[in-house]
């Protein structure tokens, strides 16, 4: 038992003055002369007997009494060591990712734990509290209250690691505090859980959902394309073994435009397929319907008329196989032998191959210098009778290296880069067994450029330096069957691709997406993203004859969107979140060591609660004061009545 006015407690001491009153109180006895001495005698010493008995009991009550005052007026209390320290922080993390949108008894699981903290928090003291997508530092219970309820579901998800070191930084960097860290999520995540700070206190309320079950649409892509038709393959999972099959509805701009099936007997996964006429804009929205997890059961898309990649081929060799490359609706591809090369045409391209010049002379090395520099990509195919001094002028102004001399050798290429970005998603998986090209003659080259493809002998054959490509041999059918090998294909076509990325049929958010605007831009010009409520600003460059924007966690909500320079419209562009929370797998919150584990917040604030009681017996002392003032009423009165003088019973 502890005291709150411990002070007070030296009142006790008064206690001593009733004692030495009563001990050396001395009181005479008046003298009655009696005929029958016996007899009086007798009536004296039992007289005697009961005042003394009701002197010591009167004694004892009031000592007790004025002790219990005392001992009131000091405020007796018990409490444990958490209540007794003064000085707490509380940080709280709710977790407002996609998955909290499952159903628990009372309703989502967000919804619910954002109205019990509305409920359960006190009013006293200040907290801190952050989610996946806001923070607020030292609130009042009344801001927390109001802030609380207008938390709304986020696309970001932080793990335990994350959390807490964003909550470490809401905490003070003062000593002897007790930190209080509260944890409420329904802990979907892969990582293992973090060691614990030992001046940290975790309290992990684990919510669930009662039923886990969950259709996604995962992705949609073009499957194949006429001159009339486009087939669109649309992948989507399930997660839960009671669900077989599914409706799945297209819209056009808001027009249901098809409906099919999407079957899950055979396994978890399902393909829809629908055929949509080509058309210029196509500004899709395909949509499942699913109770438990909302959020992943709408895919935006948009095709847009397709722009055209400008690919000048710079001729001193046959271009022929170049010619059947590009010959496809994506591309614009021009050649020019090197004789008749129109400079101006340079800066309104975005791919130039220089195809086995002879020489790069100065003024076509300035030319493709300022055409690199905003933005271009360029691919050099050497000739066997190349110039050396011009091709390391070009070398050295692109960063690329010093080439020597010629080796007349039969050499094979036998090693890909399957990380390289010209081979990423090419293979499904990284062979060894194909037929691997060959050359006749290569050059060496001293660089520290990327390789893409490499000889037998680990020297690069073609390699990468920003946007600028080398192969370090002449590819001519004389010189070489790389024109007939596989790899052809998706090293020089990727490289036309990247040169200027096409939009994509959608982008997700939270991801760096890069999107190429072919338009040009004035000085004082920005391209905007908006849709029918709200618009952004994305991060963009400005290049020749193109921008360049950037997207990360803009926009915020998936959708259909408008790219804009002012108010003409550019482009269709549609995001999604990303589907990694709609696979429904979870940690056991009683795993983490340290952490108390704690269903519902409400058994969490019961226990803080508990843990901050403190117990006060003052009012008790009051009362056995008070019981023990009327016990001494009682006695005097009993003892009044009860032992009389006999004079007075007469």
């Amino acid at each position: 038992m502890q005291f709150k006015h411990p002070e007070i407690l030296y009142a006790l001491f008064l206690l001593l003055i009733p004692i030495f009153i009563h001990l050396f109180q001395l009181r005479r006895f008046q003298k009655i002369d009696f005929t029958n001495v016996a007899f009086l005698k007798k009536v004296t010493i039992q007289t005697r007997k009961s005042s003394q008995l009701k002197k010591w009991l009167t004694l004892l009550m009031r000592l007790a009494a004025l002790a219990c005052i005392i001992i009131a007026f000091a405020q007796p209390f018990t409490a444990s060591k958490t209540a007794l320290n003064q000085e707490k922080e509380t940080v709280v993390y709710i977790d407002n990712s996609f998955s909290m949108q499952l159903k628990g008894n009372n309703g989502p699981l967000l919804e619910r734990a954002l109205q019990d903290l509305y409920n359960k928090t006190s009013s006293a003291g200040k907290l801190s509290w952050f989610s996946n997508n806001s923070e607020r530092k030292n609130s009042s219970p009344q801001d927390f209250k109001n802030e609380v309820l207008s938390i709304d579901y986020s696309q970001n998800q932080l793990n335990p690691n994350q959390v807490l070191l964003k909550a470490n930084q809401l905490f003070s960097n003062e000593k002897g505090i007790q930190k209080r860290l509260i944890f409420i999520s329904d802990f979907q995540q892969k990582e293992v859980f973090p060691e614990l700070p030992e001046n940290l206190i975790v309290d992990a309320v684990q919510l669930k959902a009662v039923k886990r079950a969950n259709i996604a649409l995962d992705s949609v892509f073009v499957a194949s394309k006429n001159t009339s038709t486009t087939q669109l393959k649309v992948k989507a999972s399930k997660q839960d073994d009671d669900i077989n099959e599914a409706t799945i509805s297209l819209f056009n701009n808001e027009k249901l435009v098809a409906k099919t099936a999407l079957d899950f007997s055979q396994n978890n996964h399902g393909i829809a397929t629908f055929d949509i006429e080509n058309a210029t804009d196509f500004l899709g929205k395909l949509q499942v319907n699913d109770p438990n997890l909302p959020f992943d059961n709408t895919l935006y898309f948009s095709i847009n008329k397709p722009g055209k990649i400008k690919v000048l081929a710079i001729n001193e060799a046959d271009g022929t196989f170049l010619q059947r490359l590009f010959e496809k609706e994506e591309f614009q591809f021009t050649q020019q032998t090197f004789q008749t090369l129109n400079y101006n045409e340079i800066s309104e391209q975005n791919f130039i191959i220089l195809n086995e010049l002879e020489e790069i002379p100065a003024s076509l090395n300035t030319a493709l210098k300022a055409f690199s520099d905003e933005g271009g990509s360029i691919l050099v195919i050497p000739s066997s009778e190349a110039n050396l001094d011009s091709y390391n002028n070009f070398l050295q102004t692109s960063a690329l290296g010093t080439l020597s001399k010629e080796v007349t050798r039969d050499k094979k290429i036998t090693k890909i880069a399957f990380s390289h970005p010209l081979f990423k998603d090419v293979f499904e998986k990284e062979v060894v067994n194909f037929q691997y090209p060959k050359v006749n003659s290569f050059y060496d080259l001293s660089t520290n450029a990327t390789p893409a493809l490499i000889f037998e002998d680990n020297k690069a054959f073609l390699l990468q330096k920003n946007k600028t490509f080398f192969f370090t041999a002449a590819i001519n059918k004389e010189n070489s069957n790389f024109q007939s090998s596989p790899l052809v294909v998706p090293s020089i076509y990727n490289m036309a691709l990247q040169s200027l990325p096409l939009p994509r049929l959608y982008y997700t958010i939270g991801e760096q997406n890069a999107i190429a605007i072919p338009v040009k831009l004035a000085s004082d010009e920005i391209l905007t993203i908006r849709d029918s409520t709200s618009q952004f600003i994305p991060q963009q460059q400005t290049k020749a004859n193109y921008v360049l924007m950037t997207t990360v966690d803009d926009p915020s909500k998936d959708g259909n969107y408008q790219i804009v320079k002012e108010n003409e419209f550019l482009k269709n562009i549609s995001y999604n979140y990303s589907r990694k929370e709609s696979e429904l797998q979870y940690v056991n919150a009683e795993n983490w060591k340290g952490a108390n584990v704690y269903k519902s917040i409400d058994d969490l604030f019961d226990s803080i609660t508990e843990a901050n009681s403190i117990n006060s017996f003052w009012k008790w002392f009051a009362i056995f004061a008070f019981v023990f003032l009327i016990c001494e009423m009682l006695i005097l009165k009993f003892f009044n009545n009860a032992s009389a003088p006999l004079s007075d019973q007469k």
